[in-house]
C-alpha cells in the first residue's frame, strides 16, 4: 500500500464560480486560480500523485499551459485516476479536510463524495470529507481564501479487501 498527502489553498475573489470537490456552489465569490481552483481536488490529486511518487499537479497541469485555463478539475482528477490505475493502484480510502469559515460544506458533502468516487472510480464510502472553520483567525477566518488537505491510501489494485 501507498499513501500521500496533499495540501492546497486558493483565494476568494469576485467574479468566479465556486467549485469545491467537483460541486458548484451558489455564491457570490469563487477561488481564484488558473483551473477551476478547486482545492479539494487539488489536494486529493496531490495526495495521490505523491503517493506514486509522480510529483504534483503543477507538474502535469501547469498554470502557464493555456490548456488548463479554467479546467474543470474533475477532469483532471479523472487524468490522476487514470495514471494511478497505470501505476497498478486504486483507492483504498480518502480522508479529506476542508477550512472555510464560509460555505458550509456539509449540505453538499453527498454531492462532492459522488464527484470524487466517479473521478476515481471508487465507493463513496471510501471518500470521507469534513470542514471546519479557523474560529475567524488568520485568512480563511477573514473570509479570503480556503484550504483543503487530503490523505489518501492507495491499495494494489490486483488485491481486493
Amino acid at each position: 500500500m501507498r499513501i500521500g498527502l496533499g495540501f492546497d489553498v486558493h483565494r476568494l475573489v469576485e467574479g468566479r464560480r465556486l467549485v469545491l470537490g467537483g460541486v458548484e456552489i451558489p455564491s457570490p465569490v469563487g477561488l481564484d486560480g488558473h483551473s477551476d481552483a478547486d482545492v479539494i481536488l487539488h489536494a486529493v490529486m496531490d495526495a495521490v500523485l505523491g503517493a506514486l511518487a509522480l510529483g504534483d499537479i503543477g507538474h502535469y497541469f501547469p498554470n502557464t499551459d493555456p490548456r488548463f485555463k479554467d479546467a474543470d478539475s474533475i477532469q483532471l482528477a479523472e487524468e490522476v485516476a487514470l495514471a494511478m490505475r497505470g501505476q497498478g493502484y486504486r483507492i483504498g480510502n480518502m480522508d479529506i479536510m476542508v477550512m472555510a469559515e464560509w460555505p458550509k460544506i456539509a449540505p453538499h458533502v453527498s454531492k462532492m463524495q459522488a464527484r470524487i468516487a466517479g473521478a476515481f472510480q471508487c465507493s463513496e464510502r471510501d471518500v470521507g470529507i469534513k470542514a471546519t472553520t479557523m474560529e475567524q483567525l488568520g485568512f480563511v477566518g477573514r473570509r479570503e481564501g480556503i484550504t483543503a488537505q487530503a490523505v489518501v491510501l492507495l491499495l494494489p489494485s490486483h488485491g481486493r479487501d
